[in-house]
This record gives structure tokens, sequence and C-alpha cells, in this order.
């Protein structure tokens, strides 16, 4: 199994194990796989178990009549362990319903032993019942396989030599051991599902966070952008006309750049905030700039406090709209207890009209908020941006 796809994480290695709802197409991931840091995990720990052999080479060196014959069988013992040690990762390379593949090919491979332990070969049932249980399948399978398993144990070994409690010590083994692996191998499969959600909640926060700074910096600078142009075209055309007020503009300009510049940075810090008397100044100079007669109302107090940063942005997006679309003569910033309209007595909506970036941010602030955000035709005859809250 490929464990590269799984992050580490600053409270441990990932174990190798995956649900089996994630494995990958079969055989694809088994060259990695065996090499792979959670496959070198799973050789130190399952080698640990292989001393238990031991007694099983002790049975062929009695009963085989030749050298030949012992070193044949012992040969078998090394590639029985060997097949164990590498099944569990070839299992994990595969899905579900490729996983069995490996338990039914060590188990079938443990008859080889037969001609020298008989059916004492039930002895290695235990690295059988292992496999199964490492291979993270459906815990009816899982546990229908190791009870079946048990069983055969304990059957041959009655028909063998009788019933005696060799037997049942060792189909106990054999359950206990296999059961326990099984609920170890699926405890860590739900602790790396854990963390792969972990890990999609995390780049979906990223996704957020970059959306949120997106759409900050839209704002930010689609106001004040809007009013430089406007101060530099009047400065442009009062560049000999009046020099002295065109100088004044071009100093507004430089100060509104650099304002711009701070806000950037402070959103990028992400401590940057908006007030709603600031805003309403703003909106009084960059609609004076666009020779819109402003009617703002004289204080904030009609704002609920949880509402006005809000408010100030829902003011900022609408009268930078007016500034730059509306052609209009006259704008209105109207502020309620849950009510906040811009509108403006220029062309109004048209049919052909596509919602902004601008609209669009603004639309998930005040969604986000629990409120609405409409717009239509206003009383002034032209366009209206309403907020509900």
């Amino acid at each position: 199994m490929d464990d590269e796809n799984l992050r580490p994480h600053s409270f441990g290695p990932p174990w190798p194990v995956l649900p089996r709802s994630l494995g990958p197409a079969p055989f694809m991931a088994l060259p990695r796989g065996l090499l792979s840091r959670g496959a070198v995990s799973w050789y130190i720990g399952g080698g640990l178990s292989l001393p238990w052999l031991i007694s099983a080479v002790q049975d062929i060196a009695a009963t085989a009549g030749s050298a030949p014959a012992a070193a044949a069988g012992i040969s078998l013992t090394v590639v029985f362990a060997l097949t164990f040690i590498i099944s569990v990762p070839i299992g994990w390379s595969m899905p579900a319903r490729w996983r069995l593949l490996p338990v039914i090919t060590l188990f079938a491979l443990s008859f080889a032993l037969m001609p020298w332990l008989g059916w004492g070969v039930r002895s290695v049932w235990t690295y059988v019942g292992v496999c199964l249980g490492m291979m993270v399948l459906a815990w009816r399978t899982t546990i229908l396989g190791i009870a079946a398993l048990t069983l055969l144990t304990l059957v041959f070994g009655t028909l063998t030599d009788g019933f005696s409690e060799d037997d049942i010590w060792i189909a106990a083994i054999t359950f206990s051991i296999s059961l326990m692996m099984a609920a170890f191998a699926n405890a860590f499969a739900a602790l790396n599902r854990l963390r792969r959600a972990q890990d999609e909640l995390q780049v979906m926060a990223a996704e957020r966070e970059r959306g949120r700074m997106a759409r900050d910096i839209h704002d930010i600078l689609g106001h004040s952008l809007t009013v430089i142009t406007v101060k530099a075209e009047l400065a442009g055309r009062l560049i000999e006309s009046d020099p002295e007020r065109a100088k004044t503009e071009i100093e507004e300009v430089e100060g509104l750049a650099r304002g711009a510049l701070s806000d950037v940075r402070a959103t990028v810090a992400g401590y940057r905030g908006l007030t709603l008397p600031g805003e309403l100044a703003a909106a009084r100079v960059a609609l004076d700039a666009a020779s819109i007669e402003a009617q703002l109302p004289s204080g904030t107090d009609a704002v609920a406090e949880p509402h006005r940063e809000l408010a100030a942005w829902i003011v900022r997006e609408g009268v930078t709209n007016v500034v730059r679309h509306s052609g209009a003569r006259r704008c209105a910033v109207r502020l309620g207890p849950r009510t906040i309209e811009i509108a403006d007595d220029g062309v109004g909506p048209t049919g052909t009209s596509t919602p902004s970036t601008g609209l669009a941010g603004l639309r998930e602030r005040v969604g986000a908020a629990g409120g609405t955000l409409a717009i239509g035709r206003s009383d002034l005859g032209g366009f209206s941006l309403k907020v509900i809250l």
C-alpha cells in the first residue's frame, strides 16, 4: 500500500492501513507498497512473530526421514514465513474485493507442510488469521473468516488425535490473536480516515481564507481605484484651467493610493476592519469627485452595533457601483436597524445586467450574517441595493 498519500502529522507517523473504501486499483500501488514506510513498519512488527515457527521447524526435523527431506520442509517453512510477511502489504495495495486472495494463498501454502506435520499444520494457521485480520475487510467477513479458521483448527485436531486440551489452546490462540490484530488494524484505519478528513478540512479552510482575502482585496481596491480614477480624470481636466485645484486632486490621489496600499497590507495581515462612519465619509468624497449629489445619514446610531461592520462593507460596495456604473446625479444611503439601502437615479438595472464580482462577494458576506441582499429599481428611478438583516 502506498502510504505516501497520507500526510505526516505532528502527533506521529500515519499507520499504513487504509479504510477498505479507499484502496487503490488492483496491483497499481504494489511496487511502491512493498517498499513503503508502512510496509517496512509491518515487516518489523510481523517479523517479531516469526520465532513461533521454530516449533514447526523442530517438528519437521524430527519427522523427516533424511537430511534432504528436512531441508525441503524447512525451506517450505521459510517460504511460508516470507509469504506471510509480504501478504499484508500486498493486501493493502488492493481494493477490498481482492484482499482475500493473499489470505487464501497463505492458507493454501500451509498445506504444503502436511507431509511433515500432518494435521499439525493447524498450528501455523494463526498466521493465516492474523493476515486476514490485517486486511481491514468488513467486520462480518473478518469475524466469519476467523471463526471458520478457528473451527477448522478444532475439528481437524479432534479428528486426528482425539479431543485434547491442546486443541482448545491452539483454537483459542488462533481466534484471540487474529481478532486482536483485526481490531488493531481497523482502529488505525479509522484513525487514518479521521486524519484524511482533517486534511480535507484544512484544505477547505485554506480555500475559504483565500476566497475571503480575494474578496476583501477586491472590495478595498475596487473602491479606492474607482475614486483614484475619478479624481485623476478630474485633475486632468483642471490642470490647465485650475492648476491649484488639479494639484489638490493629485495630492488626494496620492493619499488614496497610500491608504489603499495600507489597507491591502492590513488585510493580508488579517486584522483589517471597516468602520461605518469612515465609509460614509469616504462615500461623500467619492460621490463629490464624481459630481454626484450625496444624500447621506448624519449618524450611524440607527444601525445595531453587531451589524455596523457589515453595513460599512455594504456602503463601500454600493457607492463604488454607483460611481462606476450608474451615470447617476443623486445617490442616497439609508440606514435602519435592520436595513441598509444604497439608491440612485441613474440608469437602473437592465435585462443584460450581470452581477459584479463585488456584489457576489457582498452577497456572501450578507448570507453569512443571516441576511438577504436584493437589487432592483429604486424610488429615485435608478438602481437600488438593499440588504435586510
